[in-house]
């Protein structure tokens, strides 16, 4: 095996797992991906023609899109606007940020798993945190909202990190976590 087959896998898990974390924080892997590829940290580069990324418009765009979303859920009522509009951004960001790490990919290859495994995989993320947000605010009257979008953040930033410095691991714990958002949303289904 030549050294772009483990360089390959490792930015598959890379672009994966982003794009999970995606699934709980639309604009965070994103700015994590642009901080990082900006300061060339991490062992996993860019794919060419998304060094837009790391560049200084998108990192302070970015920056302040990840703070405007972070502070907007913790306002009630808004928060649930927020997660209305963020399965299809989710979505989007999803496959953008996983795209951007798919290096030795082909094009074709690299749109296809991206769209499927990274948009795919951060909507079905953003659903259930959706799912879990509307959970709360009808057990709790949005009081528990604010440990929710907390527990949330700091797994998109705890996965972001991950993923970058420990992409096969990332890739581990996004298995288990799209099992378990699975296995909780058809429960809530036949519970219906």
């Amino acid at each position: 095996m030549s050294d772009s087959v483990p360089d390959m896998l490792l930015s598959i898990a890379l672009g994966i797992a982003l794009a999970a974390a995606c699934g709980l924080r639309v604009f965070l892997p994103l700015f994590v991906t642009s901080v990082l590829a900006h300061f060339d940290i991490g062992s996993v580069g860019l794919r060419e023609g998304f060094g837009w990324i790391g560049e200084w418009p998108a990192l302070i765009a970015l920056g302040v899109a990840t703070i405007a979303e972070l502070l907007a859920y913790f306002i009630p009522v808004l928060d649930h606007a927020l997660d209305v509009i963020a399965v299809p951004l989710s979505t989007v960001a999803g496959t953008i940020v996983a795209m951007s790490t798919f290096v030795d990919l082909s094009p074709m290859l690299s749109w296809g798993l991206a769209l499927i495994a990274g948009g795919g995989l951060a909507g079905l993320i953003s659903t259930g945190t959706a799912a879990t947000r509307v959970a709360s605010t009808t057990s709790t009257a949005s009081i528990g909202n604010p440990v929710v979008s907390t527990v949330e953040t700091v797994g998109a930033l705890a996965l972001s990190l991950l993923a970058w410095f420990l992409p096969v691991l990332a890739l581990g714990f996004v298995a288990l976590l799209a099992w378990l958002v699975l296995r909780w949303l058809m429960r809530r289904r036949a519970h219906r």
